[in-house]
């Protein structure tokens, strides 16, 4: 029987795995810095991999276990300069990409040895080789670990779920490379081929464990993500309950008022109480005018949210059809005008300049589409980052879900989100389709792009299409009693 030698892996070759293992998770996320600087930070990366690498290959073993635990810091320092992503979620990935990358190096290194050509083959020849398995691994393991991955990158990965991760990368770590600490223990091999057998199917092992642990991670975000979305609709269903309720009994009372007023004046008054009596009148009739849009949800809706806004000295002015939401569901209708005017008025009640507190609604018909704008002043820099803003609150695990929601509920009726910023307006717009020939023109448009991510669709009726309508949909002018209220 013919024992084959295998010779240690070449420092490079294990600085070049780890840089490719990171990449996996570094192509498809949305990077920190421009195109150039991020190519100086992959490039620097592979530089300094290397020299750490190349120049700690013969360190005693008391000092090995130290070393490799830089390098995996190194890869996640690569991981998070790069992608605009939290360092939580860059750690965890890190971790990912140190087994990957420990995968990599062995079973690279192994079919270039079985097959006896390191040999012979040049120092470049060997390294195209290598490269080329690498880079066959590198795809096949990039294919399988984005299957159900966010595609912002945003894992927001808890405490608990990090140091699960960690705990099963350590144990895979310690077990694949046992046999170069100690060979006479019954989970470790004495020759070299069996050691890096041993290696390589316990890194595949690993890999398998932690795709399992990562799929867990998701799909818990999923889960977790729904249910407090139902949450928020279900919040605003139950404040218009309770707002109907009590809109009814205001006007009960206003009924009786007005009769009061009646009897009042059939006595001989002063005439101060005349006067207050005429601006009481004038005040019921003005709230009596107030958002009847020929939709008793949105009338709900916007009262109360219009009653709240003359509280806190907000401007609040709506031009709304309400007979254009005749189709939608009672809950869909809080959801959506229920978390955008909550969102416009939490970040008026910010603004310290009280004539500078603008909220303007718009319900209205663009040819076969529905557009409900949302538009409110803002002073304050608006960070914009993977679909959501990020928010300034302490509690920033649970943020962002009113947008969310509202894109939830958009989705159901085939219709998209737009977000603009411009001159300290916040302005967003929502287009759905109310008609089949809308609904032929977006699938035709669909079936001519593809797109990776639900915000490209989004866009998509915005940037991409017919540009007669585009126009016409981002021309619509505020109407006038809104610009009055302003130079105001």
């Amino acid at each position: 029987m013919t024992e084959y030698y295998l010779p240690d892996i070449p420092r490079l070759y294990t600085a070049l795995a780890e840089w490719m293992a990171c990449l996996i998770f570094i192509l498809p996320f949305k990077k920190r810095f421009s195109p150039a600087v991020t190519g100086c930070l992959v490039a620097g990366a592979f530089g300094i991999q290397s020299v750490f690498l190349i120049s700690t290959g013969g360190v005693r073993l008391i000092f090995w276990i130290p070393c490799m635990i830089f390098a995996v810091f190194l890869m996640v320092a690569f991981v998070f300069c790069c992608c605009e992503i939290r360092l939580t979620d860059a750690a965890y990935f890190g971790m990912i990409a140190f087994v990957a990358a420990e995968f990599m190096a062995s079973a690279g290194w192994q079919i270039l040895c079985y097959t006896g050509k390191e040999a012979w083959m040049s120092w470049w020849q060997q390294g195209m080789a290598i490269l080329l398995i690498y880079g066959v691994i590198a795809v096949i393991l990039y294919k399988i670990l984005h299957i159900h991955m966010p595609k912002d990158g945003q894992m927001e990965i808890t405490r608990r779920e990090y140091f699960s991760g960690l705990l099963i990368s350590i144990a895979v770590f310690a077990v694949s490379n046992m046999s170069y600490v100690n060979v006479n223990t019954p989970f470790t091999g004495r020759y070299s081929f069996e050691i890096g057998n041993i290696r390589t199917i316990v890194d595949v092992a690993g890999i398998a464990i932690l795709y399992a642990h990562l799929i867990q991670c998701c799909e818990l975000r999923v889960r977790k993500e729904l249910e407090a979305v139902q949450n928020v609709l279900q919040n605003q269903y139950a404040q218009y309950k309770q707002s109907k309720e009590s809109i009814e009994l205001i006007n009960y009372k206003y009924h009786d008022l007005k009769h009061q007023i009646a009897v009042l004046r059939s006595e001989a008054d002063p005439g101060k109480r005349e006067e207050f009596l005429d601006k009481m009148e004038a005040d019921i009739k003005k709230y009596e005018s107030q958002n009847k849009t020929g939709n008793k949800v949105l009338d709900t809706v916007l009262t109360t949210k219009s009653l709240y806004c003359a509280k806190h000295n907000i401007t609040f002015t709506c031009v709304a059809d309400g007979t254009l939401l005749d189709f939608m569901e009672v809950m869909d209708i809080c959801s959506i005008f229920g978390n955008a005017l909550d969102n416009a008025i939490e970040c008026e009640l910010k603004i310290p300049d009280k004539e500078k507190r603008l909220i303007h609604v718009s319900v209205s018909k663009q040819k076969n589409f529905l557009l409900l704008r949302f538009e409110n002043y803002y002073d304050t820099e608006l960070n914009y980052q993977g679909g959501a803003f990020i928010t300034t609150k302490r509690d920033k695990e649970f943020h962002g879900y009113g947008l969310k929601s509202i894109r939830y509920t958009v989705n159901k009726y085939d219709g998209a989100v737009s977000i603009d910023t411009k001159e300290n307006w916040f302005d967003l717009k929502i287009l759905i389709p109310v008609g089949e020939n809308a609904q032929k023109q977006i699938d035709k448009i669909i079936k001519e792009f593809s797109f990776e991510n639900e915000c490209d669709v989004d866009t998509l009726f915005f940037n991409k299409y017919d540009k007669n309508l585009k126009d016409e949909i981002l021309s619509v002018q505020y109407p006038k009693i809104y610009i009055t209220d302003i130079e105001r």
